[in-house]
């Protein structure tokens, strides 16, 4: 049995399966949990029945694709319902997702908090510990709140601005849990936040979803989704999801105690929306990518453009791996009435009447949604050409917003960028090779195959586009986070100057190329920019290396004087603290006067864990702002940098 073979289950109901355990049933759950991924399972209709043993079989019951009650895990077996056979089969299970906010049929009072069309604008988080947020502040502000709270009550000669709204004490309370809750699998890493903890982050999460606060509650289930699969070893388990999906909950439950005004609102978030309507469209086809993932999904995406440039996507994508994404490539797209297949549509056109669109650009293929072909255009012709003369520095920081690690949900924009280059040679690396390229306007980029995966042609063709140094192409890229110029290559123009290429599709020939007898050129490395030796590895080992052993774990660590010195040295002197004190805060452990263990201090040490984190993604996506700069300079770290830094990811020091 896997967790797929199960219906989801309400964290609700889990969390309550859980907590009605004795406390010598709770140290067994999460061997049940594994006794029981092994029993066998069989499907009738809505109900999925689990054979404990030969005797004893347990029911979920999924009405509408979800175990939405206590009462719809039923057990066989003596004990039941006080059995543990339920709440092991609950933790097995998926977490469910949130209901989606419904499309409200009436539009409400514009800028009024109702509003799902108000998008906040960004504020800063005001500098203050991050802690349980239903804890009050008992210290004086800084600066900057001081200097707005005195704008905000100077005497005017017209009326006064109404206050900015603030989380109510229910809000913040629930806040508060997700914190403790969080908190409390940092302690413990991914090795000792087994079932208990998992549950007590269903409970926290349930009741920030009912405190009104739908991006805690996603935060918080994400992280339960991570911590099973690294328990389970899923292959496709990243420990940086990890540590951004536990980032992202701490730093949000933080947020809520101090936020006010339009940051409170994008603190609080939204329920998941997946479709809105959006009218009529008129869409040009960009290219089309192959899609495969590693829990062996498989199909294929098409970019198309509307005439003002905005980016939009119609994907099919289900279980089958690589031989599923070369067949739906050639099947015809599931929108309207067009008979247009995933190629030809990624270079032709289509008029959408009843369009719906996710807040990712995803395309709804609804009853109502009707869709006829149309005529395409070049690259080089509007409204497509567009894409190409925005600047690269600019696309490379729109791209970053995209990928944030912190990224406000649902904020939209895209990760890819459209350049004009110049081919110059292969660059060996430790990975393997990548293909140089001089970018018009901009730097030297890095071009790296989207998929190894040998069906797919994205290797062997960027192997032959390596042959021929000096040939201009258009291309589309898929900016990879780093710290210095690099994309991975998804499509470009002809080489022959006729059509383009879908380079995971498409195979390119020898051929093609303007000079087939061209030998290889290995380019000299790249020059080194911003961040080409930055030492802010060290923090981000550091940051990672708790998520898997807890606290424990980096407590043991020892001095890091030497590592602190390193980053001094780099130009990061906050970076050099933040590890101080983190690795500090981890071997911490105080005595009473009979000398026995007192209990950790778990806010505190989250609270130095979350700095780290937040300020290390910071900086990171700093650098690779920089390395796309037209004429890049040295970075270095100023204390206004440091000071600024530490108000964007909220986590000042209490003065």
């Amino acid at each position: 049995m896997t967790a797929a073979q199960l219906p989801p289950v309400a964290p609700e109901v889990t969390a309550t399966l859980v907590e009605d355990l004795s406390p010598r049933l709770r140290k067994r759950l999460d061997a049940a949990v594994t006794k029981l991924a092994a029993r066998p399972t069989h499907r009738d209709g809505d109900t999925v029945t689990v054979a404990v043993d030969d005797d004893t079989e347990l029911r979920l019951h999924a009405p509408g694709g979800v175990v939405a009650t206590v009462d719809a895990i039923t057990c066989g077996c003596l004990l039941a319902p006080a059995c543990l056979h339920r709440a092991a089969a609950a933790c097995a299970a998926p977490a469910a997702d949130p209901p989606s906010e419904p499309v409200p049929d009436a539009a409400p009072e514009p800028g009024s908090a109702a509003d799902p069309t108000l998008e906040p604008t960004p504020a800063a988080p005001q500098e203050s510990a991050p802690g349980p947020s239903a804890q009050p502040a008992t210290t004086p502000p800084d600066s900057t709140l001081l200097t707005a709270t005195a704008q905000a009550t100077a005497p005017t000669p017209a009326t006064s601005a109404p206050a900015p709204e603030e989380a109510s004490p229910a809000q913040r309370e629930a806040a508060a849990g997700l914190w403790s809750a969080g908190a409390a699998v940092l302690e413990a890493g991914v090795d000792g936040a087994g079932a208990v903890a998992q549950a007590a982050l269903l409970r926290a999460a349930h009741t920030a979803r009912l405190r009104q606060l739908p991006r805690a509650a996603s935060a918080a289930l994400s992280v339960v989704t991570l911590l099973r699969a690294a328990r389970a070893g899923d292959p496709s388990y990243r420990t940086a999801d990890l540590v951004t999906a536990l980032a992202e909950l701490l730093g949000t439950a933080h947020r809520v105690g101090t936020a006010t005004g339009a940051e409170l609102a994008a603190v609080r978030g939204r329920a998941r929306r997946p479709y809105s309507p959006d009218g009529s469209l008129r869409l040009y086809g960009l290219f089309t990518e192959p899609v495969v993932t590693e829990s062996g999904h498989g199909g294929a995406r098409t970019w198309v453009a509307t005439p003002d440039g905005r980016l939009c996507t119609v994907g099919d994508v289900a279980p089958g791996g690589v031989g599923r994404a070369l067949g739906v490539a050639d099947r015809t797209v599931r929108l309207g009435d067009t008979a247009l297949t995933h190629r030809e549509l990624g270079r032709a056109g289509l008029a959408v009447a009843g369009a719906t669109v996710s807040p990712d650009g995803r395309l709804g293929a609804g009853k109502g949604v009707k869709a006829v072909t149309a005529r395409g255009a070049a690259w080089t012709e509007p409204p497509l050409a567009a894409l190409w003369e925005t600047p690269p520095a600019e696309q490379a920081a729109r791209a970053l917003r995209s990928v944030s690690r912190y990224a406000e949900p649902n904020g939209g924009g895209s990760d890819l960028l459209f350049l004009d280059v110049e081919l110059l040679g292969a660059v060996r690396e430790s990975g393997g090779a990548c293909l140089l390229a001089r970018c018009d306007g901009g730097p030297l980029v890095r071009l790296t195959v989207a998929d190894d995966d040998p069906a797919l042609a994205h290797r062997d063709n960027l192997m032959l586009l390596a042959t021929a140094p000096g040939m201009r192409l258009r291309i589309i890229g898929r900016l990879v986070p780093a710290q210095h110029p690099r994309l991975t290559l998804l499509a470009c123009s002809h080489p022959t100057g006729e059509g383009t290429v879908d380079l995971g599709f498409d195979r390119l020939r020898r051929a093609d190329l303007p000079d087939p007898g061209a030998p290889v050129h290995t380019a000299p490395p790249q020059p080194g920019g911003p961040g080409a030796e930055s030492p802010l590895h060290l923090l981000e080992r550091r940051v990672e290396q708790t998520v898997p052993a807890g606290r424990a774990a980096l407590g043991l660590l020892g001095d890091v004087t030497a590592e602190a010195r390193r980053l001094r040295h780099g130009g990061l002197p906050t970076a050099a603290g933040l590890l101080t004190a983190l690795c500090a805060s981890a071997a911490q452990r105080e005595r009473d006067l009979f000398g026995r263990l007192l209990p950790a201090d778990t806010d505190g040490f989250a609270t130095h864990w979350l700095a780290a984190a937040r300020y290390s993604a910071a900086v990171a996506e700093s650098l690779c702002t920089a390395a796309w700069a037209p004429s890049p300079g040295t970075l270095t770290e100023s204390p206004t940098d440091a000071a600024t830094t530490s108000r964007l990811t909220g986590t000042g020091s209490r003065r």
